[in-house]
């Protein structure tokens, strides 16, 4: 495998959007030629392989996939695990995202003190969560989903309870605006 083609595919691995293949060129600045030569290795090396993913290919854009033999295993846990009750570390990031949003990975990730991409990822495929990409930022933010407020039965973010109070808490801004703290909190962080 050569160090383009281990690029896009970690590339791939860790996005839950295709890539077109401008975007790929971009982040790996690499030429048009050379993109498309490496994902058509790795389209053939998945293919050949019994691999438990594949490499979709629609139009422009690219994105790893399970593997269609594998369809009915991943249905099933995939029911299984997202049917289910929610995880304490799901609904700290569910609260902290209905809170606070719209907000980036980066900052929950620090709030949380912990990485939240598959939690966020979770919540989305339960509908709980919208991922927007912000194209001037190149940056995604998260909010709760409508289908979260309906479920709620609240028409707005800005009637959760305490959502004032909480929303603008000044202890969570100091814990993303490091500048903002004082002297003696700077001492106990």
């Amino acid at each position: 495998m050569s160090k383009l083609e281990s690029q896009i595919e970690s590339l791939l691995f860790i996005s839950n959007q295709p890539f077109s293949v401008r975007q790929l060129m971009n982040a790996t600045k690499a030429d048009k030629k050379d993109v498309e030569q490496a994902l058509e290795a790795l389209i053939k090396r998945y293919d050949e392989a019994v691999a438990g993913i594949s490499l979709l290919r629609v139009e422009d854009k690219y994105q790893l996939a399970t593997a269609a033999g594998n369809a009915q295993l991943v249905q099933d846990y995939i029911k299984e695990e997202f049917t289910g009750e929610l995880t304490r570390a799901a609904l700290e990031t569910l609260t902290i995202v209905a809170y606070r949003g719209p907000i980036v990975r980066a900052e929950l990730e620090q709030i949380r003190g912990v990485n939240c991409a598959v939690i966020l990822r979770n919540l989305q495929i339960r509908g709980l969560v919208d991922a927007h990409d912000d194209k001037k930022k190149m940056q995604t933010s998260y909010t709760i989903s409508l289908d979260f407020l309906r479920y709620l039965g609240i028409a707005a973010t800005s009637d959760l309870p305490d959502y004032e109070r909480l929303n603008t808490a000044t202890s969570i801004e100091k814990v993303l605006h490091p500048e903002m703290r004082t002297p003696t909190e700077e001492k106990s962080v």
